[in-house]
């Protein structure tokens, strides 16, 4: 098995990774599996699975009460991976370990299951604020920030476990990555304190850095040259997504936060098809995945949303 700081400063040239969505549960293995089968025609050298914090509904009692029901709506990330790992055990899986929704001693008992199986990288991430919330609220005991996680995931490698009663625990060898943000991060309040974030996120134990989709090079750029005066000297791989219909141009900047060119926000709106506008986000992406090849970055990072049809239009083209 590789890390994925070592996968990223041994390989000789660029190369493209994924990110995939787990199916919604009540779907069978199979789903998986066939949101995966095309990528492995790249040989990635790593792909990432995405995880999904519980949800909170609220259901009528037909009394005019309701009751609050915590709902798990896909499988559980160590499922998730040991499903891969039967199909694939060749394959590098790299999960989401988030803090939402889960004390310390979850995400720590989650680690250490996932080091059972013996996976050796994962991203750590905060998490959104579940619907309902206006912001993010943290668990009783729980990780407030990622560099909090971050730290866990650190001193679990060197052997220290939350539990005071464990000695000479045995060490993890887990490697780290995080999420950043060209465009910044809605809740941040500038760049420079979203950056601040950033740095002290690789302080704390980071070893490379994968960004959230963009669709204009020149910001991500702009905010690399930061990281950069900043004094972040971990990798950054760009994170894309080919964009696939008319509405994602209304939809992704409110979902995401991000900004849609112009150019592009004029071919996707006046496609005369629903199969040119998909189109045209296949040949935006190849030109943007070209420009950030020839602009010296070590990987890029493709966001499949489990459709990967278009993205692999994009690798073909480019890698």
């Amino acid at each position: 098995m590789s890390k994925v700081i070592d996968i990223i400063n041994e390989s000789r040239k660029p190369f493209a990774s994924f990110e995939l969505v787990p199916p919604l549960k009540g779907s069978d293995v199979s789903r998986l599996y066939d949101s995966i089968e095309p990528l492995m025609q790249f040989n990635p050298p790593f792909i990432n699975v995405t995880c999904h914090r519980d949800e909170v509904e609220y259901v009528s009692n037909g009394d005019g009460t309701y009751s609050r029901w915590t709902i798990a709506k896909r499988p559980g990330t160590v499922a998730i991976v040991a499903a891969i790992m039967r199909r694939w055990p060749q394959l590098e899986i790299v999960p989401h370990i988030i803090c939402g929704g889960a004390s310390r001693a979850k995400v720590e008992s989650e680690l250490l299951d996932l080091s059972f199986l013996g996976i050796q990288n994962v991203v750590a991430l905060r998490g959104d604020a579940i619907p309902g919330q206006r912001f993010f609220i943290a668990e009783d005991d729980g990780f407030a920030h990622t560099d909090q996680l971050v730290a866990m995931i650190h001193n679990l490698n060197s052997g220290k476990y939350l539990d005071p009663t464990v000695k000479n625990g045995l060490a993890t060898d887990i490697c780290v990555g995080v999420a950043a943000y060209p465009e910044k991060h809605f809740e941040a309040a500038n760049m420079t304190t979203d950056i601040g974030y950033l740095k002290r996120k690789v302080d704390a134990g980071a070893d490379y850095i994968v960004t959230q989709m963009f669709f204009d090079n020149d910001m991500f750029y702009r905010f690399r040259d930061r990281c950069t005066a900043a004094g972040i000297i971990a990798p950054i791989i760009p994170g894309l997504k080919p964009m696939s219909t008319k509405r994602q141009t209304d939809l992704l900047p409110r979902s995401f936060h991000i900004d849609i060119p112009q150019p592009l926000v004029d071919a996707m709106t006046t496609a005369k098809t629903a199969d040119d506008a998909y189109q045209w986000g296949i040949d935006w992406c190849i030109s943007q995945s070209r420009d950030l090849l020839q602009h010296g970055v070590p990987a890029i990072h493709y966001y499949t949303m489990a459709r990967p049809d278009n993205v692999c239009q994009v690798v073909s083209s480019v890698f």
